[in-house]
């Protein structure tokens, strides 16, 4: 890991996004919450609020951050939905890398919830991908809003 022993501890915020792409009738089938395994946007952002507590556990040189606020915002859109994770912390380095673990899960999550909503006559997925995950700003100290 790298040593972070004489960083200042100063407040720190990052926001991640990312998005699934689904059929229209999956996305019909999220909104009307008449997925099998049940509400597809809730169960995501418990999985990524998980996802973001647990980062440097799977991220090998990751320092463990005590988070101290997460947000998700999923915007769900006629063949998609786009997942907005920002994540505070007040500590010596950065919170990107929780936002980013934070939205992946939250779309793998989606993805497996409807997986068999997806699937083609193959067994494949020809119309659904994860995909534009991004980290849409960090900020620290003085750059710092809430």
């Amino acid at each position: 890991m790298i040593d972070i022993t004489d960083k200042n501890t100063v407040k720190r915020e990052a926001m991640a996004t990312g998005t699934i792409k689904l059929n229209k009738e999956t996305i019909k089938l999220i909104r009307e919450k008449q997925v099998k395994k049940g509400d597809v946007i809730e169960t995501a952002k418990i999985a990524g609020t998980i996802a973001v507590k647990n980062t440097s556990g799977m991220i090998p040189y990751c320092h463990p951050v005590p988070v101290m606020s997460i947000d998700f915002n999923f915007e769900v859109e006629d063949s998609k939905i786009i997942v907005t994770c920002r994540v505070k912390a007040i500590y010596r380095t950065g919170v990107e890398m929780e936002a980013i673990n934070g939205v992946q899960v939250a779309l793998l999550t989606i993805w497996d919830m409807v997986k068999y909503l997806e699937k083609d006559e193959t067994g494949n997925y020809p119309d659904t991908s994860i995909g534009n995950v991004t980290v849409v700003y960090k900020r620290k100290g003085d750059a710092y809003t809430s």
